[in-house]
């Protein structure tokens, strides 16, 4: 276990951006304060869109780019269906693009005939996507999900099992494969229904789990081409739908998936010392900036300053920013 933990610790100060344990919720959320100076061009977009609780009331749209974007008329997972439920409900992160939840709604049905029990629904994206300020550097268009890799069990959970319990860990402690004390056939079988929706462009795992999956596939392989090993990723599986059909002038596209099932000399570069056993930079790495309003499509002003939910949603209008602008969507280094 310490081996984990300690594992865990310098692979955060290798990269920032890792989350290597499940933060836990609470059961008292409270509204975070007003900003002093909400119009200050520097105040970080984070601030502003975690500080909204309902969605844009407008049309439906992915607005920009995964890692750089927001989202207008979202629609919320509910937190209790048959075949799922909604986990960390204090973060308010159960929002999606209606496409996004059409796909998780199917998927935890076909779950179901595959033996898995039902879905156990972690972060999606925020009531208008956007930064998070905590967690992700993606999930701001509402096409990302993260699906906890442990079934949910045959009853509902309660609030506070929601807020406080953790998902199964899956890799083993030398990070090299699964931890075959775990590991099941079910999980393979998820992952691989989740692959073969028409609408999933992505799936992230951790590396350990992408070998396993590379192993046991057996002669059934094309579902692979999608999963893709990145860091982090051993307790939940992350899934990234297609921009929506129709949406190209206002949604980025990912850069297609590399040819292959992706079990071949590209794995390697995942076991490598210097990727299991990161050394601690002896220099600080200086924090990126955090993003700013400005650097979002210009759409996602209106989004922002749409007013709460009440009547018939509005079109929202293209705007005049280049989604070339936008961050590239490159896979390596890519974004959670």
């Amino acid at each position: 276990m310490f081996a984990r933990f300690f594992a865990c610790g310098v692979l955060i100060l290798a990269m920032p951006g890792i989350a290597c344990a499940q933060d836990l919720g609470t059961l008292n959320p409270k509204p975070l304060p007003p900003l002093a100076n909400p119009s200050d061009p520097n105040t970080p977009a984070k601030e502003l869109f975690g500080r909204k609780a309902d969605p844009a009331p407008l049309a439906s749209r992915a607005l920009g780019w995964y890692a750089a974007g927001c989202l207008s008329g979202a629609s919320a997972l509910p937190i209790n269906g048959k075949t799922w439920q909604v986990m960390r409900l204090s973060r308010n992160r159960n929002w999606g693009h209606p496409n996004l939840i059409a796909m998780l709604e199917r998927l935890s049905e076909q779950g179901k005939k595959v033996g898995w029990n039902g879905l156990l629904v972690g972060d999606m994206s925020q009531p208008r996507g956007g930064p998070m300020r905590t967690g992700h550097a993606s999930h701001q268009v509402g096409l990302d999900a993260d699906i906890w890799l442990t079934p949910m069990p045959k009853r509902e959970l309660t609030r506070k099992e929601r807020e406080e319990n953790s998902a199964v860990m899956m890799v083993a402690a030398d990070r090299k494969d699964i931890d075959p004390t775990v590991w099941t056939p079910q999980h393979m079988a998820i992952i691989k229904a989740a692959s073969e929706q028409p609408e999933v462009e992505r799936i992230f795992v951790n590396p350990a789990i992408k070998k396993a999956l590379c192993r046991d596939a057996g002669d059934s392989r094309a579902w692979l081409h999608k999963v893709r090993p990145y860091w982090g990723h051993d307790y939940h599986f992350h899934v990234r739908i297609k921009c929506p059909p129709g949406q190209t002038d206002y949604c980025k596209p990912q850069d297609p998936v590399p040819a292959g099932d992706g079990c071949g000399k590209e794995m390697d570069y995942w076991f490598t010392d210097a990727v299991l056993h990161p050394k601690p930079s002896l220099i600080p790495e200086k924090p990126k900036p955090p993003l700013k309003l400005a650097g979002l499509p210009a759409a996602c002003r209106a989004v922002l300053d749409a007013p709460a939910p009440s009547g018939k949603p509005i079109a929202v209008q293209p705007d005049d920013t280049s989604l070339e602008e936008l961050e590239p969507a490159s896979e390596l280094p890519g974004r959670e």
